[in-house]
C-alpha cells in the first residue's frame, strides 16, 4: 500500500508560506508526497495546481502539479499584510491536518509559519502558537520542542520566557520531563537508544560549585538516576564544548537547559535548513524554523530550504 502524504497546512497567506509551498512542491515532486491545505488562489500566478478532495490522491497528482486540498478562505491575499478574516480558515486547517494525521489519511504533519496577532484578531485564537495548539488537539499535556539539521538535534528544556526566569522554571520535573519524552520519541522514529548529552545551566557546568549548584544539587543526579534506569545519557556538559564536531559525534540530541543555548548552535550551522519538531504528540509533525518574513512575501525570493528539509524529515520519521 503507498504511503500516506504529509499534510501540509496553509499558514499565513499574507506571508512566505505560499510561495516556499509551491517551490517545496517543484524541488520535491519526484521524491515524496504532500498536499497543502489552502486556497488555490493564494497561490503564486502560474504554480501548477492538482485540486484534490481526498488525500489519498495526492501521491498520484504530485507530478502533474501541487496537490491542494481547496479551501475557500473567503478574501484575496494581500502579501506582508495578515487578514484577519483568513484567520478562521487557518486554524480549520491546522485542525484538518491533525484530524487526518490522526485517522492515517496522511502520514505526517508539517506547518507553515503563522501570525498569532492575526489569529487572535480574527478568530479569537487562545493559544501562544502553534504547539500549544497542537498539543490541545492532541490531547496530550506537554509536548517538546526539537530543533534539527543534518548536523545536531537540540531540545530547549525552557523556551520563550526571559533568561531572569529560567531559574524559576527549570525544575528536576521539568527537565526528566523533557528527557523522557525526548528518549521515547527518538525511540519511536528509529533510533533504538537515543545517546542524550544533558548541558549544565551554569558556566563550566558550574565549575564543581564555583559557579552554581544546580548541576550537583539538581542535574547530575537525575541524570544518575536515570542512568539507573536504562538512560543512555551523559553530562552535565559545559555548553561551550558541547557543539563543536567531534563532541556532537557522541550524543544524538543535546538537552538544553534554556532558549538560546540550544538555538544559538543550530542556527549557526544551518540557518537555512533547521527544522522544528514537536515531540510528544502520538504523531509527526514538522516545521520550518521561519516566520512568516511578511518583509520579503509577495516578490519571489523566499528560500524554500527549511520546509523542503521539514518535509523531508517528516517523510524519514513517519517511515
Amino acid at each position: 500500500m503507498p504511503r500516506a502524504a504529509i499534510a501540509l497546512t496553509s499558514g499565513e497567506p499574507a506571508g512566505v508560506g505560499p510561495e516556499i509551498a509551491t517551490k517545496a512542491w517543484a524541488a520535491l515532486k519526484d521524491e515524496l508526497a504532500f498536499f497543502l491545505i489552502g486556497d488555490p488562489a493564494h497561490l503564486p500566478a502560474g504554480t501548477p495546481v492538482v485540486e484534490i478532495t481526498d488525500p489519498a490522491a495526492a501521491p498520484a497528482a504530485m507530478g502533474a502539479g501541487l496537490p491542494v486540498l481547496a479551501r475557500d478562505f473567503g478574501a484575496p491575499r494581500v502579501p506582508g499584510q495578515a487578514d484577519p478574516a483568513h484567520a478562521p480558515h487557518i486554524v480549520a486547517a491546522i485542525e484538518d491536518a491533525v484530524s487526518l494525521v490522526r485517522a492515517d489519511a496522511a502520514s505526517a504533519v508539517c506547518t507553515n509559519p503563522i501570525h498569532k496577532k492575526a489569529l487572535q484578531d480574527g478568530a479569537g485564537f487562545a493559544f501562544p502558537g502553534h504547539t500549544e495548539f497542537l498539543a490541545h488537539l492532541a490531547g496530550v499535556e506537554r509536548v517538546v520542542m526539537m530543533l534539527a539539521c543534518p548536523e545536531l538535534r537540540v531540545v530547549p528544556t525552557t523556551i520563550h520566557i526571559p533568561l531572569s526566569e529560567v531559574r524559576a522554571v527549570l525544575t528536576a520535573e521539568l527537565l526528566e520531563d523533557t528527557i523522557r519524552i525526548t528518549d521515547r520519541a527518538l525511540r519511536d522514529t528509529g533510533i533504538d537508544r537515543p545517546r542524550l548529552a544533558v548541558a549544565g545551566l551554569n558556566p563550566h557546568a558550574g565549575e564543581g560549585g564555583a559557579m552554581g549548584r544546580e548541576e550537583i544539587e539538581m542535574i547530575l543526579p537525575l541524570i544518575e538516576r536515570l542512568q539507573g534506569e536504562g538512560f543512555a545519557l551523559t553530562g552535565p556538559h559545559p555548553a561551550d564544548t558541547m557543539f563543536h564536531p567531534q563532541a556532537r559525534a557522541r550524543y544524538d540530541v543535546a538537552i538544553c537547559m534554556y532558549h538560546d543555548q540550544a538555538l544559538i548552535p543550530i542556527k549557526t550551522l544551518d540557518f537555512a535548513g533547521g527544522v522544528n519538531v514537536t515531540l510528544g504528540l502520538g504523531f509527526v509533525r514538522t516545521s520550518p524554523d521561519h516566520g512568516t518574513a511578511f518583509d520579503i512575501a509577495g516578490q519571489g525570493i523566499a528560500d524554500p530550504a527549511s520546509l523542503i528539509a521539514a518535509l523531508r524529515m517528516a517523510q524519514e520519521m513517519s517511515a
